[in-house]
């Protein structure tokens, strides 16, 4: 099976369950596990903040982040279509109280359209704007990297209107590799980052918050508060710095095979995509005709190729560390004779 479901179902290989079974451990409830400590101090120092912080998983970083950075009736400034809001199971409203307001479409949005959501504090009916967030790279618009000096100066006027500002980056590993941007550039306008482990690096588990040393210090507690506290987790720790190691570099593969698969997807007069969305490891498309996408989503798992199905007539596939390009052309040619009438 050909499986481009998502990056996040790669499996550890031989070297990184070695890394973790050699891995030196401790109880990191109490900070004594060397080996997350280790990784904290290096992803800190990667992304040019403070401090970081260990999670298991990424929705648990997002959710901390905005428990962290938010009092409940607060609003939260998102692109349309933001993990928060599409794929955590209203945990933002559960966990913290609060609302959204999206901008944009398709992983875009404008310095104004942003400045026009805010609602300032003190208003006698609008909930106060604490937080703008922006997802880099921005999985439902199809993994594409948000502009550099938009964020920079979406940033800067939200500090300058007492806002912190949070990125969700997930794949900001993907962001930076593909840009030729560093971690920290990448990171910096922020006050609050989160990046993943589980995704292209081919982690079993783990992400991270990053940011200053006081909103480090407020995270632990509600990490704690949303179960996140481990015990001997450097046995994660330590995939996550075999990747850091070993896999950075892996991801420019998944990038040119989107970019192949992409470009043999749009051979068929049935599909209608954007190539200039295809900039990191993520292909989303649309249906013209034909069968819609859970029908092409069943055909194609009969012939040994998985994907998601992302709407009615729209298709994701994710390329990961585990598919060879001679695999992105079998589930290309797959895919088209599925199309085909």
């Amino acid at each position: 099976m050909i499986d481009l479901r998502s990056d996040t179902i790669t499996k550890p290989t031989v070297e990184m369950r070695a890394a973790m079974a050699a891995a030196d451990v401790g109880d990191d409830q109490f900070g004594e596990d060397p080996t997350v400590n280790q990784l904290q101090r290096r992803v800190a120092e990667l992304l040019g903040k403070e401090a970081s912080l260990f999670f298991p998983t990424g929705v648990m970083a997002n959710q901390c982040a905005l428990r962290t950075l938010t009092h409940p009736g607060d609003d939260v400034i998102v692109m349309k279509d933001a993990h928060t809001v599409c794929h955590e199971t209203g945990a933002s409203a559960a966990n913290s109280g609060i609302q959204f307001t999206e901008i944009g479409r398709l992983g875009e949005f404008t310095f104004e359209e942003f400045t026009s959501a805010i609602k300032h504090r003190g208003h006698i009916v609008h909930p106060p704007t604490t937080v703008v967030e922006i997802e880099n790279t921005h999985n439902r618009a199809g993994g594409v990297i948000v502009p550099q000096d938009l964020i920079e100066s979406v940033c800067a006027a939200a500090r300058e209107g007492n806002i912190a500002s949070f990125c969700d980056g997930a794949r900001l590993w993907n962001a930076a590799l593909a840009s030729g941007k560093t971690f920290a550039e990448l990171a910096a306008p922020f006050d609050l980052v989160s990046v993943a482990f589980s995704k292209g690096l081919g982690c079993p588990a783990g992400s991270m918050l990053v940011g200053s040393r006081d909103i480090i210090h407020r995270a632990v507690r509600y990490r704690r508060m949303l179960g996140g506290a481990m015990r001997q987790s450097g046995i994660l720790a330590a995939a996550c710095l075999y990747a850091l190691d070993n896999h950075l570099e892996q991801l420019h593969n998944d990038h040119r095979n989107a970019r192949m698969l992409a470009e043999l997807l749009t051979k068929s007069s049935r599909v209608a995509m954007n190539l200039a969305t295809v900039q990191t490891n993520i292909v989303i498309f649309d249906l013209i005709d034909g069968p819609d996408a859970p029908a092409l989503v069943t055909r194609c798992e009969r012939v040994g190729v998985r994907f998601f199905a992302f709407g009615p007539r729209t298709v994701r596939l994710v390329t990961h560390r585990d598919i060879s390009t001679a695999d992105c052309e079998q589930a290309a040619k797959q895919i088209l004779a599925s199309l085909a009438p």
